[in-house]
């Protein structure tokens, strides 16, 4: 998930993650029957003719990889299509090449953006191809986290000054004679190394291979109650299974996003936090009637946006079906997004 993954551009304390590549991101592949971090899209090819057609009844979305993502563009294009009569395409592509698409009237809405300044400053600022399509009401966040059994026994573990104290606890066959930090792909950007390597700590950071590995690697844990240290971010799903704790790292700033930007090894802060925007096609924002307004208006929380996430990724659902049940169960939260 590129989330700025600062989600997969990713959320990284200094650089983007361009999530759940986040980002990180991001949703599990394996589990969305997509992958995290995909290829560029071909837009040529996967872009839907009806986008920012005139008069036609017919709204173009932008699907990102990762399941929170999913959630959003599920609920919507269920209520797009029953409440408001249109007809709704969908298109994967990642982050960036979406905000190229978007300028192009390609796509006619992304409803997740974990942060690309400088798409902002080029579509929205200086062309003035792209409108802010508002905020998504859900803050994405990336950290390391310990299980809440494990805080609850040791709280002091939620303290990244601590974390030496309890190296020999998290040791694994993978890592060593160190304490593990549990990562998911290595295509994902993150500053965990610089991290470990920058605050001196006992740890090295083992990669599961992708985000499916790691959740599977998670639950796993938790079901034997076992200690871990893992690199995971929020929205996600996984929070109402396995219940995690932050580690408190040290604060992010903008200091350190600058120093970061120019040398990534140098990042010794933790990752931001990030309100997650919408974006909208210009002209459709100006043009697009009772779809561009309802799409304005589509704020929910990340319980909801979870809700729906656990639906599709855990429970197995079609992303349609959990949306279709969301929308059921929830009647007082969407009726206040229709035009």
């Amino acid at each position: 998930m590129a989330r700025a993954h600062t989600r997969p551009s990713r959320p990284a304390g200094a650089r983007s993650r361009t999530r759940p590549a986040i980002a990180a991101a991001t949703g599990a592949a394996a589990l969305l029957a997509l992958t995290t971090g995909c290829g560029a899209a071909d837009m040529t090819r996967q872009s839907s003719p009806y986008a920012n057609a005139d008069g036609a009844r017919t709204v173009t979305l932008s699907v990102q990889s990762w399941v929170g993502a999913q959630a959003n563009v599920a609920v919507a294009q269920h209520l797009l299509e029953e409440e408001l009569g249109y007809r709704v395409d969908t298109v994967q592509v990642d982050e960036v090449p979406a905000w190229d698409a978007l300028s192009q009237g390609r796509v006619d809405a992304l409803l997740e953006d974990w942060g690309h300044p400088e798409q902002e400053q080029r579509y929205v600022e200086d062309k003035k191809t792209i409108a802010a399509g508002g905020d998504l009401g859900v803050t994405g966040h990336i950290g390391w986290y310990v299980p809440k059994y494990f805080a609850d026994a040791h709280p002091d573990v939620t303290d990244w000054r601590n974390l030496d104290k309890y190296a020999d606890r998290l040791r694994t066959p993978e890592s060593g004679d160190k304490g593990q930090l549990l990562d998911g792909s290595p295509s994902y950007v993150t500053n965990d190394k610089a991290l470990v390597d920058n605050l001196d700590l006992d740890y090295k950071v083992v990669f599961a291979g992708s985000e499916a590995a790691q959740i599977t690697q998670i639950k796993q844990f938790a079901k034997e109650k076992k200690p871990f240290l893992t690199y995971w971010y929020e929205p996600q799903w996984l929070f109402n299974e396995v219940p995690m704790v932050e580690v408190k790292l040290p604060e992010h700033t903008e200091e350190c996003a600058a120093e970061g930007a120019e040398d990534p090894a140098s990042v010794d802060c933790g990752y931001p936090t990030t309100p997650l925007q919408k974006y909208l096609n210009a002209d459709f924002a100006r043009n697009g009637g009772k779809a561009a307004a309802f799409l304005k208006k589509f704020r929910w929380t990340k319980e909801h946006q979870n809700e729906v996430s656990e639906l599709i990724a855990a429970e197995k659902l079609s992303p349609q079906d959990a949306a279709e049940r969301w929308v059921k169960d929830h009647p007082e939260v969407w009726r206040a997004w229709l035009p």
